[in-house]
């Protein structure tokens, strides 16, 4: 299809989500009636996007709570299906406040989720009767959902549950023969190590492909040729079902290519502000998520919280055609440091490029609550095992430039020996609070 021909396709899909969620939701349908609009009005992506935001974190938590205290099920008042046609659930991971039954499907749900997933599977090159190591927190969680489209490529999951431990996970792959591997990127370096201090390597895994997600890591150079280079196979990131980067050795973003599921990213506003955004090639703004063939909980003008930015050109590498993301932050996560504002992504990338001089480890320090910083900004960073300690004036010298220039920020930096800040193996904090 052409650009016009989605965006009509979009459309006609959007018209026919709106009137599913008015007739099925209290929530949608209270949230129509405030903004003076009904779902007949909204016959455009434009129109769409003159509506009010209607969900973000904070109303999904409130939504829950009532549909838990009413009705006996933790869903949200949301909920579009019959509680019992729900067949899967996962959370949020809670870190920024109490968890969210987000990723709540219905089994037409879960078949239409699966398609993107053998999709990226398939563009990997793994296919039916392979095996692939999956370790991620199993059970409550999001990731879970994933999942039921590898089982549907035919692709034998490997569920390996991270809290088991790095030398649990290398053993089963070891003895599984896994040909792909799930994982964030945060566990993919730590692999790395772990395997060399059991005297192996992860190359001796023969993993074909490695998909990560949770994380900007793979959007870091460095980070992507050390994993790509340690495992002998390509690296492909994604953003659940919405799409995935692309086979090449630069990273090219998230290349969009559910247009049928989602608006994304067609969908953006300014993170402060909150009013819309015009789509061109570079624009960053925060995600609004609108589901158009989910049935059982979709999200509709749903505030992410996701800052990130879209590229409308041609991909360099593939010659993708779509729309392309690069994630730049949580709007949540945004610091403000002498009135600019600086996302925790932009500080690993610039400290990145200083490895191995440094190992790429790094805590932002927080004495008082965000978003506001009383300057300077400290950071922790530690410095690689083979620098000589000293030469730190000099590198620290070399990398307050490097973040000056290129993320407005001349922080303290507070060095620290190889090994001391803790790898988690999930999500890796960027933050230290000490309020």
């Amino acid at each position: 299809m052409s650009e016009e021909e989605i965006k009509d396709h979009q459309e006609e899909l959007l018209c026919k989500q709106l009137k599913y969620v008015y007739r099925n939701s209290q929530l949608y349908r209270k949230k129509f009636e405030e903004s003076g609009a009904f779902p007949e009005d909204i016959q455009t992506i434009e129109n769409f996007q003159k509506l009010p935001i209607f969900m973000d974190k904070a109303i999904e938590r409130t939504s829950q709570q009532e549909s838990t205290d009413r009705f006996g099920h933790p869903f949200g008042m949301h909920l579009c299906s019959s509680p019992d046609e729900i067949v899967f659930t996962g959370t949020t991971s809670g870190t920024s406040g109490v968890p969210t039954f987000t990723y709540t499907f219905t089994r037409a749900d879960i078949e239409f989720l699966n398609r993107y997933i053998r999709h990226m599977l398939n563009y990997g090159g793994i296919h039916a009767g392979e095996r692939l190591l999956f370790s991620h927190a199993l059970g409550i969680y999001a990731t879970s959902s994933i999942l039921f489209g590898v089982r549907s490529q035919g692709v034998l999951p490997i569920d390996v549950d991270v809290r088991a431990g790095s030398k649990s996970i290398l053993q089963y792959a070891k003895m599984a023969g896994p040909t792909a591997a799930m994982m964030t990127p945060s566990l993919a370096e730590h692999l790395i190590h772990k395997a060399a201090e059991l005297g192996t390597d992860v190359r001796n895994l023969g993993l074909q492909a490695i998909f990560t997600v949770g994380e900007i890591g793979v959007g870091v150079p460095k980070i992507k040729k050390r994993i790509e280079e340690s495992y002998g196979c390509r690296i492909y990131d994604y953003l659940g079902e919405l799409g995935f980067s692309c086979d090449s050795d630069e990273y090219h973003g998230i290349h969009c290519v559910a247009p049928d599921l989602n608006l994304f990213p067609l969908d953006l506003i300014d993170p402060e502000t909150k009013t819309p955004l015009a789509i061109y090639n570079g624009v960053i703004g925060e995600r609004v998520t609108t589901e158009l063939n989910l049935k059982g909980l979709p999200r509709i003008r749903y505030a992410t919280g996701d800052v990130i930015q879209v590229f409308t050109d041609e991909c360099s590498g593939c010659g993708f055609s779509g729309k392309r993301v690069k994630f730049v932050g949580r709007s949540d996560d945004m610091l403000i440091v002498k009135g600019a504002n600086v996302y925790p992504s932009a500080i690993k990338k610039v400290v990145s490029n200083f490895i191995p001089d440094v190992t790429g480890e790094l805590r932002i320090v927080l004495n008082n609550p965000p978003p506001r910083v009383v300057p300077p900004l400290q950071i922790k960073l530690e410095y690689g095992s083979h620098y000589d300690k000293s030469r730190l004036c000099v590198l620290e010298e070399k990398i307050k430039n490097a973040l000056h220039t290129e993320a407005r920020l001349t922080p303290d930096i507070i060095w620290c020996e190889p090994g001391t800040l803790e790898k988690s193996l999930t999500k890796t904090p960027l933050f230290e609070k000490n309020y």
